[in-house]
């Protein structure tokens, strides 16, 4: 199991095309390749301290869910660094267990969240409206109510700052009536198929988002899949209508820096150890219970 942290990967006559908050990109020609970092963001602000394990939990959950939605056309590859191309072979280090082999796709320009329960964004938008991004919903819900059915509340992607939530029919406008339905019906497919998979291992998905990217005519899933970045994770043990359960995500590092007077610029406060420690605590527990398996390098 690895325990040095990457917190930047560069690897030598590789062009990177760019760096995200977590991932790196790399142009292989046909393919692009996939690093993701144990870099953690909060705020939109990358923090100083990386976790340990996250790159490896994140690239290897969504690995699993590729793998186990092979039936959805998506962009996955490889994340078996034995099959990785020649030219990458000498950077194993760096990439093993924490590297993928994606296909090239356009990827569109909205992002697909599925909400099954009400927090965040969407529990202040209903305490407002009784609606979230359009879609009217009973009156009565409180904080981590289970919603009648899941709903689609699609967001439009931000280069910077965070992102707009966006009615059904502003996506439409953006992405066309028939891809809007097409991404619409994918993504609550999958969701719900990831939130029975997840419920059966202890854990709740309240919600999560998707990308999708096209390759000439045809739809693919694309980027990360239900990750504890990319999903709010729950314990279905400690899962309480009325109040915000502890999650697996990211949630306990911003709930710590929320105790502290930063304003939310860079640079962002160093974490403490057992921040640190616990949190990459809960990113490999939820691999554990998701994956049935632990942590490997491979």
């Amino acid at each position: 199991m690895q325990v040095a942290t990457q917190s930047s990967i560069d690897l030598h006559g590789i062009k990177k095309l760019r760096s995200g908050k977590v991932r790196e990109v790399f142009d292989l020609g046909e393919t692009l390749l996939f690093v993701v970092t144990d870099r953690i963001s909060a705020f939109d602000v990358i923090l100083p301290d990386p976790i340990p394990h996250k790159g490896a939990v994140l690239n290897q959950i969504s690995a699993f869910w590729f793998n186990r939605f092979d039936d959805i056309r998506n962009h996955f590859v490889t994340a078996t660094f034995d099959k990785f191309p020649r030219q990458l072979q000498p950077f194993r280090e760096q990439l093993t267990g924490r590297s993928m082999i994606v296909k090239k796709t356009k990827p569109l320009p909205v992002e697909c969240v599925v909400r099954g329960y009400l927090a965040g964004s969407g529990w202040k938008e209903y305490q407002e409206s009784q609606s979230v991004c359009g879609i009217k919903l009973p009156a009565g819900l409180k904080l981590a109510s289970q919603l009648p059915e899941p709903i689609f509340t699609p967001a439009t992607k931000a280069e910077t700052g965070h992102d707009e939530n966006i009615d059904m029919k502003r996506c439409a406008e953006i992405l066309g009536e028939d891809l809007a339905e097409r991404v619409k019906t994918l993504s609550l497919e999958i969701y719900s198929r990831g939130r029975d998979h997840a419920d059966q291992c202890g854990i709740i998905v309240a919600d999560t988002k998707f990308e999708f990217g096209t390759v000439d005519e045809d739809l693919l899933l694309i980027d990360e899949c239900l990750t504890p970045d990319s999903s709010r994770f729950w314990p279905k043990d400690q899962y309480v209508v009325g109040h915000s359960p502890p999650s697996f995500d990211k949630q306990f590092v911003r709930d710590y820096l929320e105790t502290l007077d930063w304003d939310k610029t860079p640079p962002a406060p160093r974490l403490p150890k057992e921040v640190v420690e616990k949190s990459s605590a809960k990113y490999l527990e939820a691999f554990r219970r998701l994956t049935g398996s632990d942590l490997a390098d491979a």
